[in-house]
C-alpha cells in the first residue's frame, strides 16, 4: 500500500547524525581526552615526568570483578560501531565501506603492512616526544595477573579497531562526504578527531595518532575497505598491550 500523497518523509541531515554518534563516542572521548590534557598540563610536574595507565585493574584485589568490569570495557564501546553500521545499512551505505569477511587473508596481509608502516615510525615518534617532555610515559597494559589478563588484552585490542575504524572512517567518511564536505576536508577531519581523543597521552601521541588518521584515511580513499584498517589497528593494539605486558617487567626503559 502506498502512502497517502500529504505524508511527508523527513529530509536526511548526515551532519546532525554525525554529531549525535561521534556524541556517544569518539567526540565525547576527544573532549575528555582535551580535558585531561589541561588538567596534565597545570600540574607542578612538567607532562613529561608523568604517567598515563591504559587498561588498568578496577578491583585487583577481586579478580572476578574486575573481568567483570573489563568486559564491560570491551562490550559497550562497540555498540556506537554497531550503531554506526546499523545507520549505514538504513540508507544502502553499509556494504560500501569493504567491512565484511569476504576477503579476510587479504585484509589481514594488508594490515600487517600497514602495522609495520605505522608501527616503528610511531614507536620513533613516542620516545622522542617523551625525550623532549612533550609525552607522558604511557603504560598501555596494567592488568593484575590473571589467567584472562592476556584474553581481555586481546579483547580490548580488536574493540579499538574495531569502534575507532568503522566510526571515524568508514563512517565518517561516508556521512560527512554526503554532507557536502570536500575529499581534503573529510580526510583531515577524521585525522583531527583520531588524534584528538588520544591528547590525554601527550602532544605525542596526538601528532602520532594525526600523522595514522591522514595515512588510514588516504588508505581508505584508494581502497573502499577499512577491513585492512582494523585488522591494523588491533595488530597495533596487540603488540602495544600483550607486549608490553610480557615485556615491561624486564626492562627499564618502557
Amino acid at each position: 500500500m502506498s502512502e497517502p500523497a500529504d505524508v511527508l518523509v523527513p529530509a536526511r541531515r548526515p551532519g546532525w547524525e554525525v554529531l549525535l554518534v561521534l556524541g556517544v563516542s569518539l567526540g565525547q572521548s576527544a573532549v575528555y581526552s582535551i580535558l585531561s590534557i589541561a588538567e596534565k598540563l597545570t600540574r607542578p610536574q612538567p607532562l613529561g615526568q608523568q604517567t598515563t595507565t591504559i587498561n588498568a585493574s578496577v578491583t585487583p584485589d577481586r579478580p572476578w570483578l574486575d573481568l567483570s568490569y573489563q568486559v564491560a570495557a570491551i562490550v559497550f564501546p562497540l555498540v556506537p560501531a554497531l550503531l554506526a553500521l546499523y545507520l549505514l545499512r538504513l540508507t544502502g551505505d553499509r556494504a560500501r565501506i569493504g567491512f565484511d569477511l569476504s576477503r579476510p587473508w587479504h585484509d589481514l596481509g594488508r594490515g600487517f603492512l600497514i602495522a609495520a608502516g605505522i608501527g616503528v615510525p610511531g614507536l620513533a615518534l613516542y620516545f622522542a616526544a617523551r625525550a623532549l617532555g612533550l609525552n607522558t610515559n604511557v603504560q598501555p597494559a596494567n592488568l593484575a595477573a590473571n589467567w584472562w589478563t592476556v584474553p581481555v588484552l586481546i579483547g580490548l585490542a580488536i574493540m579499538n579497531g574495531v569502534l575507532e575504524e568503522v566510526v571515524i572512517v568508514g563512517y565518517w567518511f561516508t556521512r560527512m562526504s554526503q554532507a557536502g564536505w570536500s575529499v581534503a576536508a573529510v580526510l583531515i577531519g577524521s585525522a583531527v578527531i583520531r588524534g584528538s581523543y588520544h591528547l590525554y597521552q601527550g602532544f605525542g601521541g596526538f601528532v602520532g595518532n594525526l600523522a595514522m588518521g591522514l595515512v588510514f584515511g588516504w588508505i581508505y580513499l584508494r581502497t573502499k575497505r577499512i577491513g585492512p584498517l582494523v585488522a591494523a589497528h588491533i595488530i597495533l593494539d596487540l603488540f602495544a598491550f600483550v607486549g608490553y605486558s610480557l615485556i615491561a617487567p624486564y626492562v627499564d626503559w618502557l
